[in-house]
């Protein structure tokens, strides 16, 4: 950072520009940076010079491109150290599977992965390839030991590809990318260094491949609060059903379908320091799943013999790697407190929130609830699902910083 980003506040970004099809679109990125007054570093690989030249990139970043680890007059300028420190945030973009399985191996074979290295920043990654090189195993591997790490992704995307394939691999839009670094300045430290594991909307249990069984949860407020648990500061794992939400920022998503999907999900990501239950998990399936369509008149559906799914949240709270806290949501239609306080002491969850839900709050953006603990209930007035997580977050930091 110069003395002139100190004096004035300014917050500076380096921009690491790998080399793809993609790298036009970090020229964008730069520009809507610029326009809300963040600095912009560029480093460029030697790969992205192929696709976009030192001129453009230094017009739109308004700086000096870096882009020779062993050049005596860049260095002479600004060592290859010291810009990895001048940096709030470090965003790559493209992030190609070649950067990030350098990345994630280590290398430091040129200024941009020598830069990465020496970081102390927050690193957010933007990839952008092919389908079948995102799918990848070794790429998947790289990306797993990345967010370990603690790296950002901010995509990839589900879309056309410059090959002419269709699918995930395709760069975030420059618009998603700079909002998400955007609010990662925003965002608080009162949960840093936690990690929460939300569940969030519906699960889909098949009937037979055209038929299944499932409920009216929209995943509004179990996303809500995943996006205010990643404001706070905190790592964010969503866990969720089949829902049409976009992902909010710095939160990694899991999608899955059936409830034992979601089990299996909810398990590998143990242990964390809490987990927010917010799906509304099917409770039955049925036990043998029709090859074909069941058709009408053709079959006794005596067969739709039904079973119970697993009970996720009670699984979580008598795991051995139980969460410090766990919080439970429970829909009624009846008999609300009284079957919220029989739900909480049941599953074994520390807190536990009950909705009405014949108040129409499926897909809607309101909600009223009351939470349960310990001491006894509280009665939370009808607010927007957001601030109902803005809430709950905060009793989730005042509960941590008192443990």
């Amino acid at each position: 950072m110069t003395r002139e980003d100190e004096v004035s506040g300014k917050k500076r970004i380096l921009l690491v520009i790998g080399g793809g099809i993609a790298a036009f679109k970090a020229l964008e990125v730069a520009r809507l940076l610029r326009k809300k007054s963040y600095g912009v570093t560029p480093v460029m690989t030697e790969a992205a010079q192929a696709f976009v030249t030192k001129l453009s990139v230094e017009t739109l970043c308004g700086e000096a491109v870096y882009s020779d680890l062993l050049s005596a007059d860049q260095e002479s300028r600004i060592s290859h150290i010291a810009l990895a420190r001048s940096a709030d945030i470090i965003l790559v973009c493209p992030a190609t599977a070649n950067l990030l399985a350098r990345m994630a191996h280590g290398l430091a074979d040129d200024l941009a992965t020598t830069v990465l290295l020496a970081t102390t920043a927050p690193i957010y990654v933007a990839p952008a390839m092919n389908v079948r090189m995102w799918e990848n195993p070794a790429t998947q591997a790289n990306r797993v030991l990345l967010e370990q790490r603690g790296v950002h992704f901010i995509g990839p995307v589900e879309g056309e590809m410059a090959c002419g394939e269709f699918g995930m691999g395709r760069l975030a839009s420059p618009e998603m990318i700079t909002d998400i670094l955007i609010n990662s300045f925003a965002r608080s430290h009162l949960l840093q260094g936690r990690h929460f594991l939300v569940t969030a909307g519906p699960t889909c249990e098949p009937i037979d491949p055209v038929r299944y069984i499932s409920n009216h949860s929209s995943g509004l407020q179990g996303f809500a609060i995943a996006e205010a648990l990643a404001q706070a500061g905190a790592a964010v794992t969503l866990i969720s059903g089949p829902v049409s939400l976009p992902t909010p920022a710095n939160v990694r998503r899991i999608n899955v379908v059936t409830a034992r999907d979601m089990l299996e999900a909810t398990l590998s990501c143990l242990p964390v320091d809490g987990m927010i239950a917010v799906a509304a998990v099917s409770d039955w399936r049925t036990e043998t799943e029709g090859q074909e369509k069941l058709k009408k008149g053709r079959h006794d559906l005596s067969i739709l013999k039904m079973v119970e799914n697993p009970d996720i949240l009670a699984m979580v709270c008598h795991h051995d790697k139980r969460p410090a806290l766990v919080v439970g949501f429970a829909a009624e239609t009846e008999k609300l407190l009284e079957h919220a306080r029989e739900k909480r002491l049941k599953k074994g969850c520390d807190w536990l929130l009950a909705n009405d839900v014949k108040a129409g709050v499926f897909g809607k953006d309101h909600n009223q609830v009351s939470f349960l603990d310990d001491h006894g209930v509280e009665n939370w007035p009808s607010e927007s699902k957001k601030d109902i997580a803005c809430r709950l977050v905060q009793k989730i930091s005042t509960y941590f910083h008192q443990i």
